[in-house]
């Protein structure tokens, strides 16, 4: 296998990809979506991905490991693209803070090219979620990812998290 020149530096030129929605869900639902393995099978990746494998260590400095595969797409895609990070910061019902990095099966952290990603991906990404309670029995939840390239992968990512908030609203609401 060729080696692959890995980039490590922050892409700290790319803004952040912020996305707000409001689900017709107790926040307490809606935490437990992005807490509990079953939960999170059922709305994790885009509306083409499925995810056969997540393993979560729900605690400041435990890991998450999954994978996302699809049935068509790309070969990479039918194989399974893993993914893994490390909570950072948690405050119940309000604040999710993890790193998000591609993975091997696992759980290794590789660059983006490993999946045939090119561009300026760090190793390691960071997203914050946060939960407030919203008018009626509605939560208004906030993602933050930073370190997307600029470009295609960040119209991917953006398109890629909101058709996950889709399949999340379906699984809660």
């Amino acid at each position: 296998m060729a080696k692959t020149k890995v980039s490590t530096k922050k892409t700290a030129k790319s803004k952040p990809l912020v996305i707000t929605r409001i689900f017709n869900a107790p926040r307490e639902l809606v935490w437990k979506a992005w807490t509990e393995v079953e939960r999170m099978k059922k709305w994790w990746g885009p509306r083409i991905f499925a995810v056969p494998s997540c393993k979560i260590d729900f605690r400041v400095g435990g890991k998450f490991l999954y994978c996302m595969k699809s049935n068509s797409g790309e070969k990479i895609w039918q194989k399974g693209i893993w993914g893994t990070g490390v909570y950072k910061e948690i405050i119940p019902m309000e604040k999710i803070v993890f790193s998000d990095s591609f993975a091997d099966e696992k759980g290794d952290i590789v660059p983006a090219a490993y999946y045939g990603m090119q561009g300026n991906f760090p190793l390691e990404m960071l997203v914050t979620v946060t939960f407030e309670k919203f008018e009626g029995n509605k939560t208004k939840m906030t993602l933050k990812h930073e370190g997307i390239p600029k470009g295609e992968h960040f119209a991917g990512a953006n398109q890629g998290w909101n058709e996950s908030f889709d399949k999340l609203a379906e699984s809660i609401e």
